[in-house]
């Protein structure tokens, strides 16, 4: 497949938005301004912009704790986002969830789930409601390595290739669940070959190259939305903040830390859009600058707003219960 210019300059868009977004939090964090447990996608960028290029407005995005990323790319408003982020009222979930139960549904991010896997199972529920309605949409599930290892991931994966529902798989592949790597968890060399226990397509592929992970995000999507049923996409990418943030990594191979690093995509991304000729170095200062105003005004927004009034304690919830 190819990639047109004005799909690579909006996810260009989409990673300047989620690296200035991060910034900012990981900023106000050593600036002792906010305390919250944050786990950063410092790394990751690619693979929601590139996913998220290849959706629908109305298309259903499952996270995990660690989904920035996937929340920014998948449109959720910044000021929401970043208001639920630090708690507060005016967040998109009234600032009741914080920064590991996002929500908006308004975006087609419907769950951000705290529980490693936890996700997995109700993006194929998410994919049954769709095919029971025919509404055509797509579920993307975003999950890490460590999250394969659980029930929950053969669970959802057997349901959905049993029922051929529209939901793409992805796991973000950093090589590290929480403290752990990879080759102390898992014997085969790709998560993806255990797709061929369900009967449907796995594909390994390099998160972090923008082209490569847009066409197969795109050959994913268009399979599912076509009714061929779901895909497990392993994409291989690279934590570089640690599990939480002010983990001190202490686990992490220090050649293979500094290796990620050299590699980092986001400035080989930059730099291919250079010298192929889709952007100048002016549109790209544009959509940086673009990028960190929005994040800047987001950040303001969030702390204008206050945190949740102690009366609304018992709403949004399922069943009100007083005592």
């Amino acid at each position: 497949m190819s990639v047109t210019r004005d799909t690579l300059l909006e996810m260009y868009r989409t990673v300047s938005r989620i690296h200035a977004c991060d910034e900012r939090l990981r900023g106000l964090l050593n600036q002792g301004k906010i305390f919250i447990f944050y786990y950063s996608p410092r790394g990751q960028e690619i693979i929601p912009a590139a996913v998220s290029a290849c959706l629908r407005p109305d298309d259903y995005v499952v996270t995990t704790y660690r989904g920035l990323h996937d929340e920014i790319a998948k449109g959720a408003p910044l000021r929401e986002l970043m208001a639920e982020m630090l708690g507060r009222s005016g967040g998109t979930c009234r600032g009741k969830g914080g920064p590991m139960h996002i929500s908006d549904p308004r975006s087609g991010l419907m769950v951000t789930t705290g529980v490693v896997g936890g996700g997995l199972p109700i993006a194929t529920g998410l994919g049954l409601a769709s095919k029971l309605k025919a509404d055509g949409r797509v579920t993307v599930v975003n999950f890490g390595d460590g999250a394969a290892n659980i029930g929950a991931f053969h669970e959802a994966l057997n349901l959905a290739a049993v029922w051929a529902l529209p939901v793409v798989f992805v796991c973000q592949n950093n090589r590290y669940g929480e403290f752990t790597p990879i080759h102390e968890t898992q014997r085969v060399e790709q998560l993806s070959s255990r797709a061929a226990g369900y009967g449907i397509p796995g594909v390994t592929v390099d998160g972090n190259d923008p082209v490569a992970m847009y066409d197969a995000a795109r050959t994913a999507v268009d399979r599912a939305r076509a009714g061929g049923g779901p895909t497990l996409v392993e994409a291989m990418t690279y934590r570089f903040m640690g599990h939480f943030y002010g983990d001190q990594m202490p686990y992490m191979d220090q050649a293979e830390y500094q290796a990620a690093l050299a590699a980092d995509p986001l400035p080989r991304f930059r730099a291919q859009l250079l010298e192929a000729g889709h952007a100048s170095e002016e549109d790209l200062a544009t959509i940086e600058k673009e990028a960190g105003a929005e994040a800047d005004d987001a950040i303001e927004f969030a702390f204008a707003s206050p945190p949740p009034d102690p009366s609304t304690l018992f709403e949004d919830v399922y069943v009100e219960v007083r005592r």
